[in-house]
């Protein structure tokens, strides 16, 4: 299957993103993953993102767009992908459709996971994370350390990022309003668009998503 899935900040994009590209037997294709390869591997496109992102300027649509054509012809995506932060807005959007048509392929399904505000400021803000080791992460409500503030791990000092802030969270929100949110529309325009909670836990999500991508599927063949 090929696949586009959006949501805001904060419903789990990336966690069923893994989950669900296992189970498709799809490469699992993300915007970060993109980025983190070119530039590490000093490709063109990864010096030319460089050269922007060290500028402090946003990196061109058409760089990250020439980033996702390269991956997207590698062998491992030729019986389809997952694309997890592309396309980011309806240009990019439009660019894809151009990708795919030139090479005579189709999309799937765009899944959205739905999640309400609220709890996307509750689950982003309420993160604490270690400042001994990133990946020892905790959550106020959902996981917490035994002892407040301290690591259960190895009893660094938990902290909430600035990226976690309620105030920064909100600004991601309305980014996402603004510049994500309108694909939304544009690929129900040609019936692609699958919508699902993205409430409640992590196994019961990426099962509702697999039984809803079946669905499409079906209806569509």
């Amino acid at each position: 299957m090929r696949i586009v899935l959006v949501g805001p900040p904060g419903a789990g994009k990336g966690t069923q993103a893994v989950r669900l590209a296992e189970m498709l037997a799809v490469p699992h294709i993300s915007t970060g993953d993109l980025f983190r390869a070119n530039i590490s591997q000093q490709t063109d496109l990864g010096k030319l993102a460089k050269s922007y992102m060290d500028a402090g300027d946003l990196v061109p649509d058409e760089v990250t767009i020439a980033m996702a054509k390269d991956r997207m012809e590698q062998p491992d995506a030729a019986n389809g992908f997952l694309l997890d932060g592309f396309p980011r807005n309806v240009s990019q959007a439009e660019a894809l459709d151009q990708l795919l048509s030139d090479e005579d392929i189709v999309l799937d399904a765009v899944l959205d996971l739905e999640v309400p505000e609220a709890e996307v400021v509750k689950r982003i803000a309420g993160r604490r994370v270690c400042r001994n080791d990133s990946s020892h992460v905790f959550h106020v409500t959902y996981s917490p350390p035994k002892q407040e503030g301290v690591c259960d791990i190895c009893g660094g000092e938990l902290y909430q990022r600035d990226d976690d802030s309620e105030d920064t969270v909100r600004t991601r929100l309305e980014v996402y309003h603004t510049q994500t949110e309108p694909i939304i529309d544009y690929y129900k325009a040609q019936g692609l668009v699958v919508t699902i909670s993205s409430l409640g836990p992590v196994d019961e999500i990426t099962q509702r998503a697999l039984e809803a991508l079946k669905r499409e599927k079906a209806e569509n063949n």
